[in-house]
């Protein structure tokens, strides 16, 4: 049995983890959050010490050092921006850690990383979840096992729709979340280079505060995306259904689905992790440098082969603030 510490456990994705560290039967002996509705822990592990300032997390780790309690692993599940500070401090505080993805903002910070690991003997796992899923792995056996030379065309469609409350939290801010590309896409870039391979051209035709478009050449694949928070950009068959997420990704024109098989995928990375077969921070690359390359670039504008969600009309802020690029 292990023992788990977990940073930012009133988060969205934090109960997938508390239940892999469940189901894999360890021990969560730690956790912090500045907020204060973790009722959740309940379900898993009520003895839990649980804090809501970030230097009274930090010396209790200390304190139970040496300890029956003390922590083997640091899980973060803070946001975006802050992941690099947490896995370095995991790493030079005695834990291997587990990072939900973007594991950085910055590619650089990847390579720091890394460096650590190598002076501290520790090491940092990223969750890339759809890696594992059923579906997706067959697939990149079949493109692997495929004639020679074949290029896919691929569409990929991701629209979730959310409220003027996400513009007022870290995700609506790029500094901190590192845009649309990065905060709802970096698990489909990441997936579809880990199938297509590396990128040979990143063309970016427009990019809001609320939405991303553009093209991706993969070693073997063609892919044309767009990527929203807007529900106004949901396809007419979507809002009829009165559903406010729509995802879709065809290849040659034949939809792929991969919707269902995704419950037990964070307790699977675990099972690896535990075993020495995870992911590990260096493998998150390529997926980093995809979205920090959209987030920099300067869109080329409605021209070529757009995706053609991206002639939708651009919307305002809903406070007002400009930060579109054409």
């Amino acid at each position: 049995m292990a023992n788990f510490a977990l940073v930012g456990v009133a988060g969205y994705i934090a109960p997938r983890h508390l239940k892999a560290i469940a189901d894999t039967g360890n021990r969560l002996v730690a956790a912090y959050d500045r907020f204060d509705s973790v009722g959740r822990l309940d379900s898993f592990f009520p003895d839990c010490a649980f804090f809501t300032e970030q230097e009274q997390f930090e010396s209790y780790i200390d304190r139970i050092k040496g300890t029956e309690n003390q922590a083997d692993w640091l899980v973060v599940c803070t946001p975006n921006y802050t992941h690099a500070a947490f896995c370095r401090y995991g790493l030079k505080n005695g834990m291997d850690v587990i990072c939900e993805k973007p594991a950085t903002l910055h590619s650089c910070e990847i390579d720091e990383l890394m460096r650590i690991e190598e002076e501290t003997g520790h090491k940092v796992y990223n969750i890339l979840q759809l890696r594992l899923h059923d579906r997706i792995s067959a697939l990149k056996k079949q493109v692997d096992e495929g004639p020679a030379g074949r290029k896919y065309n691929i569409d990929l469609t991701y629209i979730t729709s959310r409220g003027k409350w996400y513009y007022a939290s870290w995700k609506g801010d790029n500094h901190k979340s590192g845009g649309i590309a990065t905060n709802i896409g970096v698990h489909f870039y990441d997936m579809l280079q880990w199938i297509f391979g590396p990128v040979r051209e990143n063309i970016v035709h427009i990019s809001s505060f609320d939405r991303v478009a553009g093209r991706l050449e993969l070693e073997k694949a063609s892919v044309t995306y767009f990527l929203s928070i807007n529900g106004d950009c949901l396809p007419p068959n979507a809002v009829q259904g009165e559903k406010r997420t729509y995802r879709t990704l065809s290849i040659d024109g034949e939809e792929f689905e991969f919707s269902q098989g995704f419950t037990e995928l964070h307790t699977k990375s675990y099972e690896n992790i535990l075993n020495g077969t995870g992911f590990r921070i260096s493998e998150s690359r390529n997926c980093i440098r995809i979205v920090e390359d959209i987030r920099n670039a300067v869109p080329a504008g409605l021209v070529g082969d757009c995706h053609p969600l991206a002639l939708k009309p651009l919307a305002a802020h809903p406070f007002g603030w400009d930060d579109v690029k054409y």
